[in-house]
């Protein structure tokens, strides 16, 4: 039997890919994105559209960065709280 240490290793799981379904509340969030960025992009001229898009892209990524961060902080934060029950307890 492999452990979880070896399956990511492996790249057997990828915890991005462990989310759990969209919650209501979150639902409703991202249906009030899509209609403001429908809304938006059916006022603005060309040029802007274009500007517009390049923003949510650079948000995105950002957003992506802050998301792998905050995981990472997590993580770090679970192995601390191992370690401590398990190691340092002792």
């Amino acid at each position: 039997m492999s452990s979880v240490i070896e399956e990511l290793y492996y790249g057997n799981l990828e915890p991005q890919e462990l989310t759990t379904e969209i919650t209501p509340k979150l639902k409703k969030k991202l249906s009030q994105l899509v209609k403001k960025e429908e809304e938006l992009s059916a006022i603005l001229p060309q040029k802007e559209k274009e500007l517009f898009s390049k923003y949510v892209s650079a948000y995105n990524e950002f957003s992506s960065i802050g998301n792998s961060d905050s995981f990472i902080s997590g993580f770090r934060l679970g192995a601390r709280f191992t370690y401590d029950t398990f190691v340092k307890g002792k």
